[in-house]
């Protein structure tokens, strides 16, 4: 795959300033540290595949809010009949 460069993805951005490229890029790397996919297939480092998906297209300004992963599922905590009744008896005490 050829190198990607800064001219490419700001190029795509349509914005000639690096800063809000950087900010960008700083929030989509948060999100693949947080367990989101990327959205596109290569072996580079994570900050050389957040830049390729935002050469790409596939991610912008417009869509970084909506590509946050999921927050995950907390388990249910099951309390049972026993641990009641001897949270109870602690507090009268």
């Amino acid at each position: 795959m050829a190198r990607i460069t800064v001219e490419d993805c700001l190029q795509q951005l349509g914005d000639e300033n690096r800063f809000s490229l950087i900010h960008l890029a700083v929030s989509r790397v948060k999100q693949h540290r947080n367990g989101q996919t990327m959205l596109i297939k290569g072996k580079n480092k994570e900050i050389v595949m957040t830049l390729r998906e935002i050469a790409a297209g596939a991610v912008s300004f417009d869509n970084i809010v909506e590509l946050r992963a999921p927050e995950p599922k907390k388990a249910p905590v099951v309390v049972s009949d026993d641990s009641v009744a001897e949270a109870q008896e602690v507090t009268e005490q």
